[in-house]
């Protein structure tokens, strides 16, 4: 039995939508669900015991930095990422990709894979499909990604051809060298902004049965409405039965469009980094608590949040923390943006549930201010 499943529970007949169960080998987790980033083996402010009590099911770690530093021996001898970060749910770790391609000036890339230098100690290193899946099985992360390249907005059609081509030979390479029973290596969609280059990936990804699908290479800079149109044409190519995971998208908006479109799993470091400037998600859109406007407001962060720091502390003091450079404020905003899309992610899925979909849509947008 393959190591990480998808049992489609439910599906919204107007939009499409899914709410399902994602069974691996650390749990059995709801979907849709929002994951936190924890690049560096550790979610950025916060502790294992505080993801756990926010409802935090799977998290994210990053195969280039790892791979870098500690080293994926070091972590392998401490027992996995599990072990090593004491983190006993789920965890899905990155291919590294799309860090060494953001490497622009330092990195080179051939049919092998990508050389590059170290951001840490500019040492040469390199990373291709079968090093990039050897580092995460030694990682030991539930989910594991192909390595694949992940191109800029906007890329021309020959470019972004080739680059996708490659991409699907990475994956082939891929599959080949993973030997882990254990965990479950998802094939990643490429084709830049061109429908039928998504079709044409889509389509011999599928062929190689991947136990999962990532829809990659968007949130790069293209518009909104661009990304939702490549959504609504890629997502149903894929199989019902398997999860579909699209990455780095994590502002409220684009989760729930991005669930009424059939994706099951989001991620993204936007809710921890501008937490960490001063910024927390409401269901009315942004506020920076930083700004002086707050000096003075003793209400909670979020009057509408439940979370422990809505519940505890008020704007006026989370502002003076931030003034202070005090490390509490930017923990209380970090905690309360994952709590917060952790939660909008379960009211989407009991309204998937419950037929009421489309209604909790056009109450989302009445109120809700990009």
């Amino acid at each position: 039995m393959a190591a990480v499943t998808f049992e489609l529970l439910k599906q919204c007949p107007q939009t499409g939508a899914r709410a399902g169960l994602l069974h691996t080998p650390h749990g059995v987790f709801k979907t849709p669900m929002f994951m936190p980033v924890g690049t560096q083996a550790t979610v950025k402010a916060m502790s294992p015991a505080e993801l756990h009590s926010i409802g935090a099911e799977i998290i994210l770690s990053n195969t280039y930095h790892l791979f870098l530093r500690p080293g994926h021996k070091l972590v392998q001898e401490a027992g996995g990422l599990h072990g090593f970060m004491n983190w006993e749910r789920g965890i899905l770790t990155d291919s590294g990709g799309f860090q060494v391609f953001s490497l622009t000036d330092l990195r080179k890339i051939n049919e092998d894979g990508v050389n590059f230098r170290s951001h840490i100690d500019g040492s040469e290193q390199f990373l291709g499909p079968e090093r990039a899946t050897e580092v995460q099985m030694a990682l030991g992360a539930d989910i594991i990604m192909a390595f694949d390249e992940c191109i800029p907005y906007p890329a021309e059609y020959d470019y972004a051809k080739n680059s996708m081509l490659r991409t699907t030979r990475w994956a082939r390479r891929c599959l080949d060298t993973h030997t882990r029973k254990d965990q479950a290596l998802f094939g990643i969609v490429q084709g830049g902004m061109y429908k039928d280059l998504r079709a044409q990936s889509a389509r011999d990804l599928v062929e190689m049965d991947f136990p999962g699908y990532a829809i990659g290479g968007l949130s790069v800079g293209e518009p909104k409405d661009i990304m939702y149109d490549l959504l609504d044409y890629t997502a149903p190519l894929l199989p019902e039965t398997k999860p579909r995971y699209l990455m780095g998208v994590g502002s409220p908006d684009c989760l729930v469009e991005g669930v009424l479109r059939g994706i099951d799993m989001f991620d993204c470091v936007l809710p921890t980094r501008i937490a960490r400037n001063g910024t927390i998600m409401t269901r009315r859109g942004k506020v920076v608590v930083r700004n002086a406007e707050y000096a003075r407001d003793f209400t909670p962060l979020d009057p509408a949040c439940d979370c422990y720091a809505c519940k505890n502390f008020t704007r006026a003091y989370v502002r003076h923390l931030f003034k202070a450079e005090e490390i509490l404020g930017l923990r209380l905003t970090t905690m309360h943006n994952l709590h917060f899309l952790i939660k909008l992610m379960g009211e989407m899925r009991e309204a998937i549930l419950q037929d009421a979909l489309p209604e909790f849509y056009r109450e989302f947008w009445q109120r809700y201010r990009i």
